[in-house]
């Protein structure tokens, strides 16, 4: 198969995922999403690859930005929303900064972080339907018509 054939096959099986996950499912797809990002970010810049690397880079700040920043509710998510706000913010800041300076550690702190966020998230999932601000916050998600995972 040619890599385009292999891109548009890939691109389909994204969107009947995208189209038939919940909203819990549709987070922990971001996660993946920008933790997947950053490890190719990482082989790029082991390589030398400096196009290749800022643009995985790119993708990861896209995600956190785009994709887990825009579904946050502060007003129903309180402070919980307003920290997780702020450590998006610093997250995209630190790739930003390990971009500029090949900083391979900074990507590793990031993809940690995300990592943890992830597990914490994955451990909601496991519990009964709860009638949080984050449940909440993730229904406000699935209304929405679509989600961008940022600028290409």
């Amino acid at each position: 198969m040619s890599r385009n054939a292999l891109n548009t096959y890939s691109q389909i099986g994204l969107e009947t995922s995208i189209g038939n996950a919940n909203p819990h499912k549709l987070i922990m797809m971001l996660f993946d999403g920008a933790i997947l990002a950053l490890s190719h970010a990482k082989v790029h810049m082991q390589q030398g690859n400096v196009a290749a690397k800022g643009a995985s880079i790119s993708k990861a700040i896209a995600i956190i930005d785009d994709g887990l920043g825009v579904s946050l509710d502060e007003e129903a998510g309180g402070e919980l929303a307003g920290n997780l706000r702020a450590l998006y913010e610093y997250m995209s800041n630190r790739l930003l900064m390990a971009n500029l300076k090949n900083d391979a550690e900074g990507v590793d702190e990031v993809a940690r972080l995300l990592g943890e966020l992830k597990s914490a998230w994955e451990g909601i999932g496991r519990q009964p339907h709860l009638n949080t601000p984050i449940a909440k916050e993730s229904e406000a998600v699935a209304a929405r018509p679509s989600m961008s995972y940022g600028k290409a």
